[in-house]
């Protein structure tokens, strides 16, 4: 069996078995324990393909590309895949070590495995209609996981990031219509071909800049963001977890793809729009996180802004700069995921985390405290974290493509991050714990046994290992660059070499 096949299958078939074996507990735990280590293990062998610069191809019931489904990965895929897989299983073994309640218990490791399944078809899939179905497969499963429960807030949370999305999903299809209208082919290939051939390719140029649009929703880009700090902050902790290292990632990936091939020989007039819509990403993300005090909130405008460093990459669109793309994704995939399980354990140690409610976490649980510490300096980019490294990448492309501005902005971004991280950390960990004041738990309490905490131990690892031992992973994000730079391979790979681009 094809390699490409098991990211979709392992998913598919844990998700109806944790549906068949829902109100059996045994059952559950069974299928939460292959679901983290069976989702990452597929991502694992497709990143192996790829390492050596390989394009890995399965031509799904042996249709030839462009009229069949075709499923690729180069390395640029695989780096995204396998990313996501690891937080992703991390935050599983979490929510195992952490048991839940009612709904949540019976139905998250079904619905995220249909997320994973949305997920990792939106990364391998080679042509637009799939990517559409798998972008559609994401939002039904991510909507179920944030209203599970049914409090108003979730229901208000999730209505929202529906709407939007089913906007998002408007402009995707006007896009596919003028595109299809065009060159008469959704194959990501045979569309990069054929938009080179064109003698005018305005209207083609207007299809990719509604796809644009889309993807913009998607990753939580600048004016489109609102979304998600409105809707992250509402299911539980763990669900948010789950979520802020998977969906916006998804729409940032659309962008590394599309842009390598559509706009291969024409980026130039795109580039402004890419560098403004990253910067004003970056800032407004920054300013909401300042403006709020509530833990998950705060972190949900990260998100944001911290998308905007990896935008910025794509936006430069040279070497250095889609290789430290790559890198901030890697790096802030793990430490975003990290900080917003800690405050998964705040929730379960504290029932809130609201910074007005909680505090005196130094003394009650020192060990949580560096953790947090670690994620949160290496978020801000303090050296030798890898978010310092991460910054450096996107401040040295930015100076050696002449982008000055953009890396001001930047800077003063990283400052403004710092201040955060310092604010939730006086707030949550340093003062002293309040009196209680009458309210109610916004979550239920429960044990964190020192074997709770493993997934973030695990995920403080890696940051440390990205920060002390992550040039071989430079290496490798410089070769997917490079290889995204030189769509050819890819083209080839997928029409037979039949057609030069």
């Amino acid at each position: 069996m094809n390699l490409l096949a098991m990211p979709l299958i392992i998913p598919v078939a844990l998700a109806l078995l944790g549906v068949a074996l829902r109100n059996h507990a045994g059952g559950r735990r069974a299928v939460g324990l292959l679901t983290a280590i069976g989702v990452p293990a597929a991502a694992f062998l497709v990143l192996v393909e790829t390492l050596g610069g390989d394009i890995a191809h399965l031509a799904v019931g042996n249709w030839r590309a462009p009229f069949g489904i075709v499923l690729v990965a180069d390395l640029t895929a695989a780096i995204f895949l396998f990313t996501a897989a690891v937080t992703a299983s991390l935050v599983f073994f979490h929510a195992l070590l952490n048991p839940m309640r009612g709904a949540l218990d019976k139905w998250f490791f079904p619905l995220a495995n249909f997320v994973m399944l949305g997920v990792n078809g939106s990364l391998l899939t080679g042509d637009l209609f799939n990517l559409f179905v798998w972008f559609e497969v994401m939002l039904i499963g991510s909507f179920v996981m944030l209203i599970l429960g049914g409090k108003r807030a979730q229901l208000e949370g999730g209505l929202k990031y529906v709407v939007i999305n089913l906007v998002g999903s408007g402009f995707f299809l006007g896009g596919v219509a003028m595109l299809y209208g065009i060159t008469g082919t959704l194959n990501y290939a045979d569309i990069a071909v054929k938009i080179q051939l064109l003698d005018e390719p305005a209207f083609a140029h207007s299809g990719v800049l509604l796809l644009f649009g889309a993807f913009a929703i998607k990753a939580g880009l600048f004016p489109f963001f609102f979304w998600l700090p409105a809707a992250y902050h509402t299911p539980p902790a763990v669900v948010t977890a789950f979520f802020g290292g998977l969906l916006s990632k998804v729409g940032i990936y659309a962008f590394y793809r599309t842009s390598s091939l559509f706009l291969a020989d024409g980026f130039a007039p795109w580039q402004n729009l890419m560098l403004w819509a990253a910067a004003l990403t970056m800032i407004t993300g920054v300013l909401g996180a300042a403006a709020h005090f509530h833990m998950r909130r705060i972190l949900a405008f990260h998100i944001i802004s911290q998308i905007g460093y990896i935008m910025a990459g794509v936006a430069m669109f040279t070497v250095a700069g889609l290789a430290a793309g790559l890198f901030y994704f890697i790096h802030n995939n793990v430490a975003k995921t990290n900080l917003l399980l800690i405050s998964a354990v705040v929730e379960r140690k504290r029932g809130t985390s609201r910074l007005d409610r909680v505090g005196g976490l130094y003394k009650a649980a020192p060990w949580l405290s560096i953790w947090f510490l670690i994620s949160a300096l290496a978020l801000a980019g303090i050296p030798p974290l890898s978010g310092f490294w991460a910054k450096l990448g996107i401040v040295r492309a930015g100076i050696e493509g002449g982008f000055g501005w953009l890396v001001l902005a930047g800077l003063a971004v990283g400052m403004m991050t710092l201040f955060s991280m310092t604010k939730l950390w006086a707030e949550a960990f340093w003062k002293k714990e309040p009196e209680p004041g009458g309210w109610e738990d916004e979550e239920e309490r429960g044990p964190v046994t020192r074997l709770g905490l493993a997934p973030v131990v695990a995920m403080v690892g890696i940051i440390l290992a990205l920060s002390f031992a992550g040039g071989a992973v430079f290496d490798v994000c410089n070769a997917a660059a490079s290889q995204l730079l030189d769509p050819a391979g890819y083209i080839r790979t997928v029409l037979g070499g039949e057609v030069e681009p």
